[in-house]
Order: C-alpha cells, then structure tokens, then sequence
C-alpha cells in the first residue's frame, strides 16, 4: 500500500469519525452511558509503558 493510499484511508477515517454524535461510539454506533468506564479515563491513562 503506497503513503498516499494510507493518508487518504486515514484521512477519510478521520472525517467519519468527526462527524458522529457525541453521545455515540464513532465505530460501533452504540450509545453512550453514565457507567461507561471510559468516562473516568484521563490523557495521562494512554501513555505507553516504558
């Protein structure tokens, strides 16, 4: 797969993920829940291991 093919499929990925409703996975769809575990995850939770 060449650089642009992959910057395009991204690109494209991006623009759908952007468009979704907030209260709404941009992947799965489903919706969104006050139990959800991701809403207590922080940016410091996705730094890799080192």
């Amino acid at each position: 797969m060449t650089k642009l093919a992959m910057i395009v499929i991204l690109g494209v990925f991006s623009a759908l993920a952007g468009c979704t409703d907030p209260d709404h996975y941009p992947i799965s769809g489903q919706e969104c829940g006050p139990n959800d575990p991701v809403l207590d995850m922080d940016a410091s939770d996705c730094v890799l291991p080192v």
